[in-house]
């Protein structure tokens, strides 16, 4: 039987469109709340009944809707927020579908009441499970607009059993919220459930009061560890909270990605993120931040999800670059400069530029790294003392975070930021007093970070050598791949790799750095084209080189058990506050923390 080409019923058509856009009740809050920002809401109030199976109930300040356009607002693809391709192409609006309120009302009773201000009363149209709604009626509204959706999935029984428990559905819409809290610091949220609030979040203008709304939805352990980021270039600017590598994660649960205004979950910024902590981070461990990327609407695609939760960047390399130098710098800066930048809300150095120092991170409980200045004289002596100081990069100067009568002492008693060494313990741990209290040093962790910088600040001066195959290997590559071997010859050939091109899709690899003898030459090269393919760059073959170094500086550091002088022991901290990420060692483990004397005083219970 030929079955003819035949159109499509409009409740059926907008059940379809449900199926993209109306996931589970977060899904609605999602486009409604998006609905209520684009209108220029000021507060928005989310009411929740049985984890938003029975009830969904958003309410905002906002400009409110014309009461000739009601009808037109359950209409597919009726808008107010764009009307030609070129405005398309330069949407800033959180949605410009005209999808979601006729996909939500095909799946659900729902209805909305609106007030324009200088109107004189409000107006209030019902769906119920269809596209097609009665005519608008007056009613009596605030200025602002509300809609309320009742038995979400009431006609559509089998989308209700893909639900899962009202608490996991809760748990869904309260991680929804608190997304769009922090990508609008400008709008006061309530959202409540079953009558009891669980959010309620005051606008926040400043950045203390918008530091002060992300401890409430992250937690203060979040901010205590995070540091501000700010940096503009090549028409890209981006800001931010990333936390310090101590922090980190077992999960991706606190990663948030905002462009212009808008959260997303891509993996070209997941890449460039994890590039930018690889070097710090503990294997396994994840990192979190919450960072916003404004860009030319122009360069960004986002108009291609139905949930727009994905975008596509017109130039996916320099978006890379940006966010992987960024935040490749401010990891390896120190604690008290980024402290003052951030501050005084100045933008990092350009990448360009080198290196300085690291932060100090913060440990949670009573004992926590501090941020120092960290411009000391280097000692001199011999022996390891003289191995410490010749093997720290030197960084300029910069006040630390004490207070200016703090410093001023510590000046006058030429205290330096990690102090004096006082002895050991057990032959693993150094013990040096400050002016804050006591600082315990993992001598090993230590000097292995101090080993790895310096090898790669080496390596980077001398160049990388490279060591001719004895029988050169050759692979099969697509077009596309070979292409990119190409384009960027001239850079692997910096790194000690010579590739040739012999057919249209055929590689030969001729030589690989001295440091990757006996390394699979052909999985690198694959691995590094697949690289280069999906996100138009690749750190993998100095990710190799440098796993090489850290292998290296682990053997060549100074071992537990090695007993130390106090010239030596010394030695050693004034290298570490000389030298980059010195807050970790090369595994991702702490260094080094603090112990002030107000924790002190607790252990022993005095001044109580």
């Amino acid at each position: 039987m030929i079955v003819r080409i035949h159109s499509l019923p409009d409740q059926l058509v907008n059940q379809i469109a449900a199926g993209e856009v109306v996931e589970r009740p977060a899904s609605v809050v999602k486009e409604l709340v998006e609905n209520s920002l684009d209108a220029g809401a000021s507060r928005v109030e989310i009411d929740i009944e049985r984890g938003g199976t029975k009830l969904i109930r958003i309410r905002d300040d906002g400009q409110g809707i014309h009461p000739e356009d009601l009808p037109l607002a359950v209409d597919r693809h009726a808008t107010s927020k764009i009307g030609s391709l070129e405005e398309l192409e330069r949407v800033r609006s959180m949605g410009f579908r005209g999808e979601a309120l006729p996909s939500i009302a095909s799946v659900a009773e729902m209805t909305i009441q609106s007030r324009r201000e200088g109107d004189d009363r409000g107006w209030r149209l019902e769906c119920r499970g269809r596209a097609e709604a009665r005519e608008p009626a007056p009613a009596a509204h605030v200025v602002g607009t509300t809609v309320e959706v009742r038995d979400l999935f009431f006609n559509t029984p089998a989308r209700r059993k893909f639900l899962k428990t009202e608490r996991t559905e809760l748990l869904h819409i309260e991680t929804l919220v608190k997304r769009l809290a922090m990508a609008r610091f400008d709008v006061g949220f309530v959202l409540r459930h079953n009558r009891r609030a669980l959010l309620s979040l005051q606008p926040a203008a400043q950045r203390p009061e918008r530091e002060r709304r992300l401890a409430d939805l992250l937690g203060t352990d979040f901010l205590e560890h995070a540091v501000h980021v700010a940096h503009e270039a090549a028409g890209l600017a981006l800001h931010g909270w990333v936390a310090r590598p101590s922090f980190s994660r077992s999960q991706t649960d606190m990663q948030y990605f905002y462009v212009n205004g808008r959260m997303v979950r891509d993996k070209l910024v997941g890449h460039a993120v994890r590039q930018a902590y690889q070097d710090v981070l503990y294997h396994g461990r994840q990192p979190a931040y919450v960072l916003y990327l404004e860009l030319d609407p122009v360069l960004v695609d986002v108009n291609v999800h139905p949930t727009k939760h994905e975008v596509r960047f017109r130039d996916s390399r320099l978006v890379h670059d940006f966010l992987y130098r960024t935040l490749h710098e401010v990891l390896a800066r120190p604690a008290a400069e980024m402290a003052s930048a951030s501050a005084a809300e100045t933008p990092i150095p350009a990448p360009q530029e080198p290196s300085a120092p690291p932060h100090a991170g913060q440990f949670p409980g009573p004992m926590r790294q501090r941020s120092f200045g960290l411009g000391v004289g280097e000692p001199r002596g011999s022996g390891y003392a003289a191995s410490f100081a010749a093997q720290a990069p030197l960084a300029p100067p910069t006040p630390g975070d004490a207070s200016p009568e703090q410093q001023a002492d510590d000046e006058a008693a030429g205290m330096p930021p990690l102090g004096l060494a006082i002895g050991q313990l057990h032959g693993v741990y150094v013990l040096a007093q400050n002016s804050v209290g006591l600082v315990v040093v993992d001598m090993h962790a230590a000097h292995e970070r101090i080993t790895y910088e310096r090898l790669k600040a080496a390596l980077a001066e001398g160049g990388v050598r490279s060591q001719p195959l004895l029988v050169p290997e050759s692979l099969g590559v697509s077009a596309r791949e070979a292409d990119l071997a190409e384009e960027h010859r001239p850079l692997l050939a910096q790194l000690g790799l010579e590739l040739d091109r012999l057919g249209r899709e055929t590689l030969v690899v001729r030589s690989v750095p001295v440091l990757l003898q006996g390394a699979d030459a052909r999985r690198l090269v694959q691995d590094l084209l697949s690289d280069l393919v999906v996100y138009g760059t690749s750190e993998r073959l100095r990710q190799e080189i440098n796993s090489v170094l850290a292998t290296l500086a682990c053997h060549g550091s100074v071992r537990a058990n090695r007993r130390l002088t106090l010239e030596e022991m010394n030695a050693l901290l004034r290298a570490m506050e000389r030298t980059v990420r010195s807050d970790q060692c090369n595994h991702g483990r702490p260094t080094w923390t603090q112990l002030d004397m107000k924790s002190l005083d607790r252990l022993f219970l005095r001044g109580t």
